[in-house]
């Protein structure tokens, strides 16, 4: 197993107290980071808290040149990331189960190189949609094992029910990006969204219930069609919704311009903490931050206010830590970080 320690004391001795907390972020307190290179994101918290999932290009723990999935252990005295995916192929969506053992993404049963990821095709800015399965790995060292896949076809986005029953994730099988539900102990298999457009992004409720998700509604649906034919998904333009957790009662929460994404529920699962660029298309709208609004998509607040990019936040599932991922405080351009922070209501 690959990896590299780096004593927590040393990673924290420049950083005087709160100093990577603005001054309007009055929810967070004692924020730290957690990663010091490259790029860093989709830091989920594990069942009892103890240990966080997350992706990462920094060449400091993957000289690879593309995403591997990484775990770091909170309870420890140093920052040590062991790596979970296999060193090879592009991987994504990293999760832990309720038992302990962990879901990710991954191109690797197609190649050991990086596949190309343009982010731009005939001059439209996309993500492109690779040949990832969905692999599960009972324990650190363990080789991946596939869960979930269908040729030539994007499966990926998985998240995990706090009774850790059901799987929530993102697939082309049916030949648009839809929401899948998987039950672990049945094995079936029920398709939750069939509306075009990419949807994706899902997590649970903290009761279970629901599902909160991003969703783009393309008006340019022929547009849309091209580019999904190409491997490839234009996220400019989306809104988060919800729904009950087997597909039912869809509503949508967010009316915003611009990208609005990544979203997650608050604890009290009335709100929802979501990505946002919509108060900066004015300048471009490269600009995100974290924002948090009501079910009833009412009293929209904003979280974070760094003045690049974050977005990915998870809270703790006791609730007392939030996770996000930010360029805040890095040493280069657009240099993204995984940071932590204890939540205050």
């Amino acid at each position: 197993m690959y990896f590299i320690a780096l004593l927590l004391l040393l990673g924290c001795a420049a950083q005087h107290k709160d100093s990577l907390r603005y001054p309007q972020e009055k929810h967070l307190k004692n924020v730290r980071q957690l990663t010091f290179g490259g790029n860093n994101a989709e830091a989920y918290f594990s069942f009892d808290n103890k240990k966080l999932i997350f992706q990462s290009d920094w060449k400091a723990i993957n000289p690879l040149g593309c995403d591997q999935i990484f775990v770091l252990d909170l309870t420890q005295k140093d920052l040590r990331y062991e790596r979970v995916s296999t060193g090879t192929g592009r991987t994504t969506c990293g999760y832990f189960l309720k038992d302990g053992r962990m879901i990710f993404a991954s191109t690797h049963h197609l190649s050991d190189s990086c596949p190309k990821a343009p982010h731009f095709y005939q001059g439209h800015y996309v993500w492109p949609l690779f040949d990832y399965d969905i692999y599960i790995v009972e324990s650190l060292g363990a080789p991946p094992k596939k869960l979930l896949g269908e040729p030539n076809c994007y499966d990926a986005e998985a998240t995990v029910s706090p009774d850790g029953r059901y799987i929530v994730f993102t697939s082309m099988r049916s030949g648009d990006l839809e929401l899948w539900r998987y039950d672990l102990k049945t094995k079936e298999l029920l398709q939750l969204t069939d509306e075009l457009g990419y949807d994706g992004g899902a997590f649970f409720s903290p009761d279970g219930k629901k599902i909160v998700w991003r969703a783009s509604r393309p008006k340019d649906t022929t547009l849309y069609k091209n580019l999904l034919k190409k491997g490839f998904v234009q996220p400019t333009e989306m809104q988060i919704y919800m729904m009950d957790a087997d597909g039912k009662n869809k509503k949508q929460i967010t009316n915003l311009p611009g990208a609005n994404w990544a979203p997650f529920f608050h604890p009290s699962g009335a709100k929802i903490l979501f990505a946002s660029n919509h108060h900066t298309l004015d300048k471009g709208g490269r600009i995100f931050n974290i924002f948090m609004i009501d079910t009833s998509g009412k009293n929209l607040e904003q979280i974070t206010y760094g003045e690049e990019f974050e977005s990915f936040p998870m809270f703790s599932f006791d609730g007392k830590y939030l996770v996000f991922s930010s360029n805040r405080n890095g040493k280069t351009p657009r240099e993204t970080n995984i940071f932590i922070a204890e939540w205050v209501e």
